[in-house]
């Protein structure tokens, strides 16, 4: 796989007192597929959420995190995928992380496994030298940082089977991940149902800015836009379309959307089995 590597976006989504709020993504060309990583940036000190796929960008991230010339108190780690947590191996591994037990659990089982497998898949320049297993459970609940309050979620059954999600209620950001591909071919599971459900409250809920995992940050426009793409895959699933057929369906569908890769990661583990790492 050839995967160009170009200069990131970087992104200050908003700034409020104390507080700057940025936004990470990588590139769009090639066979990328668009991570998004944030840091909330308050007076004294650096949250960092999710640590990027591909190591050269990991590496840039951390170095974008250090210019801000503020020690980095914790990673949250929303989920399992690799395109989240390889970056922590390179770039974070000497930050406290803080991930959902079934991800701490997987990373230990699974981690490795994974990271051998992306070798052959990506080359060994990009993918991450080592596993960083994180040490501390991310709990559902209120985390203060700095004077910062973070609400933790758990969310199961989206995008992947457990994940979490952080609210920023004084400032208006609900930090999504990947409950939200902005702009981008969503990444489709077998939980679509309720998937939709969860964004469809979004919709309803006090919180107009949405960072998403892959793409630049959203609004409630783009959270529509994903409930559309899931309700046309749904469709097109149960219709009986299957693999290419399947994956043409949606290209034609959603020709606006970016980063065609996902399908070629995805639909192996939708419709054949395929494992989750």
């Amino acid at each position: 796989m050839t995967i160009p590597i170009t200069n990131p976006f970087k992104i200050v989504v908003k700034r409020q007192g104390d507080v700057c709020i940025h936004t990470f993504i990588s590139s769009y060309e090639g066979n990328n597929i668009a991570n998004a990583t944030h840091i909330i940036e308050s007076a004294n000190t650096l949250v960092v959420i999710d640590g990027q796929f591909l190591r050269p960008y990991a590496k840039k991230f951390r170095e974008y995190a250090d210019s801000l010339k503020k020690p980095i108190d914790r990673v949250y780690l929303s989920h399992r995928h690799p395109d989240h947590w390889f970056g922590l191996g390179d770039a974070f591994s000497d930050v406290d992380i803080y991930a959902p037990i079934e991800t701490i659990e997987f990373l230990k089982q699974h981690g490795e496994a994974s990271r051998e497998d992306h070798i052959a898949k990506i080359g060994a320049d990009l993918a991450p030298t080592q596993v960083v297993i994180p040490e501390h459970v991310a709990k559902a609940g209120i985390d203060v940082i700095d004077g910062v309050k973070y609400v933790v979620e758990r969310v199961v059954d989206t995008e992947i089977d457990y994940a979490i999600t952080l609210k920023l209620p004084d400032y208006g950001v609900y930090i999504v991940q990947d409950l939200i591909y902005s702009g981008t071919h969503l990444y489709v599971t077998k939980y679509i149902d309720h998937w939709v459900a969860i964004l469809e409250d979004m919709l309803s809920s006090d919180y107009e800015i949405f960072l998403p995992g892959h793409g630049f940050p959203a609004d409630k426009k783009e959270v529509t836009a994903n409930v559309k793409y899931l309700t046309a895959a749904k469709l097109a699933i149960d219709d009986g379309l299957r693999d290419d057929a399947y994956k043409q369906f949606m290209l034609q569908r959603f020709p606006e959307r970016e980063c065609p890769a996902i399908f070629d990661i995805y639909i192996p583990r939708l419709f054949d089995g395929a494992p989750e790492y």
